[in-house]
């Protein structure tokens, strides 16, 4: 698997820079977003950014086949979001997985309607092939109360592109596969300030991970 860089970092405390990948094969590069991060520790998953990304302003369709207005639905929740698609091999069901089993690890430790409050947004990077219902059946193996959302092409990749996540349009390989290039970035944005200030690189970030951060994203803490 080749890999491309989605966005880089840069660190208030530090010379070097945070790169996320794409998973997939072949794609150009482009510039994106650059965000400052504050110093934490090298045994976190987070990155908690200084400059929070604002919410995207994103009109798309559930997997029921219903216009989701992004701001509209989620404000003032917890929201994690991550740009994937169902076809992928590798980083798309491991970072959905991840934050499946650590909601339901944390469903025996805070109380239910606390829990409910995250939304998890899964946003199709593949929307030809991942249509509503194929999209719904693919994220209900996962979290039947994870959201799900589709929409054309240009729309979702202007709306990754606000975020740093670098999309690249579906690409048939000569074999018949088809392969899309995205950032593997999920992003936390506050129920306080609907903006994201946290960032996970999926490949990276365990359920562990999430179980103990997810508690004080809900309440819109730094983890």
């Amino acid at each position: 698997m080749r890999k491309k860089t989605a966005v880089a970092v840069t660190a208030l405390f530090a010379a070097a820079t945070l790169t996320l990948s794409a998973c997939g094969t072949g794609g150009s590069e482009s510039d994106q977003p650059v965000a400052d991060v504050s110093a934490q520790a090298k045994d976190k998953a987070a990155t908690v950014l200084d400059r929070p990304f604002e919410k995207p302003d994103l009109v798309l369709k559930d997997t029921k086949g219903k216009e989701f207005d992004l701001r509209e639905r989620t404000k003032g929740k917890p929201v994690l979001m991550y740009f994937g698609y169902t076809h992928c091999p590798d980083v798309c069901p491991l970072t959905m997985s991840n934050i499946a089993d650590a909601k339901r690890r944390l469903a025996q430790k805070l109380p239910k309607d606390e829990l409910a409050k995250l939304q998890v947004v899964f946003v199709t990077t593949d929307p030809e092939r991942d249509t509503p219902a194929e999209l719904g059946k693919w994220l209900k193996a996962q979290d039947p109360s994870f959201t799900g959302l589709t929409g054309d092409f240009p729309t979702i990749q202007a709306g990754a592109r606000t975020l740093g996540i670098s999309i690249d349009a579906p690409k048939k390989e000569k074999d018949g596969s088809v392969t899309s290039m995205h950032g593997k970035q999920v992003i936390a944005f506050s129920p306080k300030s609907d903006a994201g200030y946290v960032l996970y690189n999926g490949e990276e970030a365990t359920a562990d991970d999430y179980v103990k951060d997810l508690p004080k994203i809900i309440k819109g803490e730094n983890p």
